[in-house]
């Protein structure tokens, strides 16, 4: 047994050289090659610590070797736990609590202790769990698809084309510039089906990229730690205070112009016997400036980033649609435009050319077939907040991260 014992922890510490040697940042899903650089190593590192002379232990080591190492995620764990496990700060029930891995979360494994006990390290937080709340090696390979979410960036070329179908000869549906990230849908051999965006019908826009042009990471969720999760919580009543705050001073401008009007009224009551009409009529958004008012919705907007896609929502904390998230926060500025992108695009203020583009503006784009498909909020230095997709929610890109169709001013 205590050979048995010596050449698993061989196998274990091999194991552990191959993958912790490995960046961190790299994924973990298809890289056969760490697990045939262990192959290599194992020999040597077994014939080192123990000469193995009895057939039966032999062949519970290849097993062993099988099991742990032909894996690209032997050091790799996935929580199975109904909610979350807490990680502790040493290996007892009884240690504080550092951070919390929730189900589908991924941590890797530095050490096996005595008594089921695991370190791992996730994300920024490096502690203990119980063992029995992991998922390794082959089963959790099996939870890859289930949890894990890949994203393709495009490299190696200035612009990329996506295609209707994975064939060079399909027709181009979207141009987008290198170092842009998309949510994979599906890989195949030499292409990718990659998410461009989800429209406020629910519809995703989906094309194909050949993988030549592409780097493909495999993302699992990490732990988060008692601090982030706090700073989370800071972060989302912030968001909720704001749009509190917002909505107390649309009501506040409401009645302001509600009074104003009643005055307007009396005004030419009075003025009708000598036929005149008023001059004092109030403009929407409060009476700011264009740009100075079209600064403050642009900041506003980025509050929420962060903020889930949920199709035909109009909130801004619990989810909204792309066109749901404009709508909602021109409304609550004072603005009223139609509901859909591609309402929006024919009749939300006023068409700009791009080159004038100012934070507030929005931005639109189509589908392969022309028709708009997607709408974002400009916030100044080429860049762009939106609900982007079912699979990123509320983020901030770069503009011309697709081509635009137009652009237009609701702020006069």
């Amino acid at each position: 047994m205590k050979k048995y014992q010596a050449i698993k922890a061989a196998v274990f510490a091999a194991t552990a050289l191959v993958f912790l040697s490995a960046s961190k940042d790299k994924a973990y899903a298809g890289q056969m090659a760490w697990a045939e650089v262990g192959v290599a190593g194992i020999s040597k590192t077994l014939n080192d610590i123990y000469t193995c002379g009895d057939d039966s232990l032999c062949e519970k080591v290849t097993e062993l070797y099988k099991a742990e190492i032909y894996s690209p995620y032997s050091n790799l764990g996935v929580s199975i736990a109904t909610n979350y496990v807490n990680i502790r700060k040493e290996p007892s029930t009884e240690s504080e609590i550092v951070g919390k891995l929730y189900n589908g979360c991924a941590a890797d494994i530095l050490e096996w202790l005595e008594g089921d006990w695991v370190r791992i390290v996730s994300g920024d937080v490096e502690g203990y769990i119980a063992s029995n709340y992991l998922a390794t090696g082959k089963e959790a390979e099996k939870l890859v698809d289930k949890y894990a979410e890949k994203y393709a960036t495009v490299a190696r070329t200035q612009t990329l084309r996506v295609r209707e179908q994975p064939s060079t000869e399909s027709r181009t549906l979207e141009l987008i510039p290198l170092g842009e990230r998309f949510p994979v849908i599906k890989e195949y051999e030499e292409w990718a089906e990659i998410l461009i965006s989800t429209d406020d019908r629910g519809r995703d826009f989906s094309g194909f990229v050949h993988k030549d042009y592409i780097d493909i990471e495999v993302i699992f969720k990490k732990a988060i730690s008692i601090e982030e999760e706090q700073r989370l919580i800071r972060q989302q009543q912030e968001a909720e205070r704001a749009e509190a705050e917002r909505l107390q001073r649309l009501a506040e401008e409401q009645e302001r112009k509600r009074l104003e009007e009643e005055r307007r009224k009396e005004e030419e009551r009075k003025a009708a016997e000598e036929k005149k009409q008023s001059s004092t009529s109030t403009s929407g958004g409060g009476g700011s400036s264009g740009s100075a008012l079209g600064i403050e919705i642009a900041n506003y907007a980025q509050k929420f980033v962060g903020n889930r896609y949920v199709w035909g929502g109009t909130s801004l904390t619990k989810g909204a649609d792309c066109s749901g998230f404009v709508y909602t926060i021109y409304k609550q500025f004072g603005y009223n435009i139609p509901r859909v992108s591609r309402d929006q695009a024919k009749s939300a203020g006023r068409k700009v050319d791009i080159s004038e583009r100012q934070p507030g503006d929005l931005i639109f784009y189509t589908d392969n077939k022309g028709v708009v498909n997607h709408v974002a909020l400009y916030i100044g230095d080429d860049k762009i907040v939106h609900a982007a997709s079912s699979k990123q929610g509320i983020i901030i890109s770069k503009y011309n991260y697709r081509e635009v169709y137009c652009i237009r001013r609701v702020i006069d």
